[in-house]
């Protein structure tokens, strides 16, 4: 294994890492003030950045080089110090547009959509004019087992006619949001439980879709783009929005979630590393019981103990990158399995260590910890919750030694 960047890459670092000192850090209340007018929509502040960003290049850094045409030019362990130093900020990676759920979609019509479907939905999206949603989970099953989805797609004559309830459907309640991948069963009786499923564009203007509200994280909304319970009630999408073909939907959904995953746990390690940063700051800035806090044991046990787990998670990371540019995502998909249970896990010790030395500023809305944290704890849960990774990478691995 070898982590040293290329003179490239490290240049790509110091133009993130100047772009985040110059305009993103210094706008971040001056963001959480400009969406209290309006919190469904794009802020004009986040537009300007978004411009100033693809203006330096800085653009649609996720899409490995396997992707061809549409791909910056990185491979995936590439990419990841880039990604931890956009995941500081919870709206950074959008700047970039390199947010979380456009890059996956952006990543499934670039792989498995048609070239119709990529003219009309992909160039949109990689060029930032439009935003996106995934519509997977459902309120009334366990949708950490795909095959229970519930959510009908029938075809009648020309038209795809979609019935269900999806919540928690990330970018959905923004008002630029145009464009959903929905995922439902088209053939629910199939022996099969793998090809059950299909999945099919839909447009958020399509009679029918009905966003029912937002939901929230922890009490946050997470405007701009929230999470919405939609329901979709005699939905018509023509049959060319189908991706692939009926059947397909398990295997783009398993092909849309590994690079998905991975770009969180890079985010996950930028998290914990401000985190950090600002725990060394706060002990050494604040004094209690007549000394600075960094005198305590205690919290140079917690500073040390956190540096030691974000740089086991962080070379867990870049490892798992490495090995799906080398031998593919399938040939890694337990060390993604094992950096998605390592990585929210981590960054939720180091975020809650920080809260501590904090004080009651560390729960309040003048540091980033505590929305930072309600975020690191939904990823517990998104993209397959812990539970499911452990099963399948304990399966895996015990059956090596059968």
């Amino acid at each position: 294994m070898n982590f040293e960047y290329s003179e490239k890459v490290q240049d790509l670092i110091a133009r993130v890492t100047s772009f985040m000192d110059q305009y993103v850090y210094p706008n971040e209340e001056k963001m959480h003030e400009s969406l209290k007018d309006d919190p469904w929509s794009t802020p004009p502040l986040l537009e300007e950045l978004k411009e100033k960003a693809r203006a330096q290049g800085l653009w649609n850094l996720f899409l490995p080089v396997s992707y061809g045409d549409y791909s910056a030019g990185l491979t995936t362990l590439e990419y990841a110090p880039l990604a931890e130093l956009m995941g500081k900020v919870m709206w950074a990676p959008e700047v970039f547009n390199c947010a979380a759920p456009d890059t996956g979609n952006m990543e499934v019509l670039a792989k498995y959509g048609n070239e119709a479907q990529k003219k009309k939905w992909l160039e949109p999206l990689l060029a930032g004019k439009i935003r996106s949603a995934f519509a997977m989970t459902e309120p009334l099953v366990a949708s950490s087992d795909a095959t229970n989805i519930e959510t009908r797609i029938e075809r009648d004559g020309d038209e795809y006619v979609i019935n269900g309830r999806k919540f928690y459907i990330s970018g959905a309640c923004r008002k630029q949001c145009e464009i959903m991948i929905v995922m439902g069963k088209t053939d629910p009786e199939n022996s099969n439980r793998y090809i059950q499923q299909s999945q099919v564009l839909v447009p958020m203007n399509t009679p029918g879709v009905e966003r029912i509200r937002p939901m929230h994280v922890f009490g946050y909304n997470d405007s701009p783009e929230g999470h919405a319970e939609i329901v979709f009630n005699n939905v018509r999408v023509p049959v060319e929005n189908i991706i692939v073909g009926e059947g397909k939907g398990f295997e783009i959904a398993q092909g849309r979630l590994g690079p998905g995953r991975i770009h969180h746990c890079m985010r996950s390690v930028g998290a914990a590393q401000r985190a950090l940063e600002l725990m060394c700051k706060r002990a050494n800035q604040r004094v209690a019981f007549g000394r600075p806090l960094i005198k305590q044991q205690s919290v140079r046990e917690d500073i040390a103990h956190s540096a030691c787990q974000i740089e086991q998670a962080r070379l867990m990371t870049l490892k798992a990158a490495q090995k799906m540019d080398t031998e593919g995502n399938k040939a890694a998909k337990d060390l993604i399995a094992m950096i998605k249970i390592v990585a929210p896990n981590m960054a939720l010790d180091v975020i809650d260590r920080a809260i501590q030395i904090h004080g009651a500023v560390g729960v309040s809305q003048d540091t980033f910890l505590a929305q930072m944290w309600a975020g690191q704890r939904t990823l517990r849960l998104a993209d397959g919750p812990d539970q499911v990774h452990m099963m399948q990478l304990g399966r895996d691995l015990a059956k090596q030694y059968s």
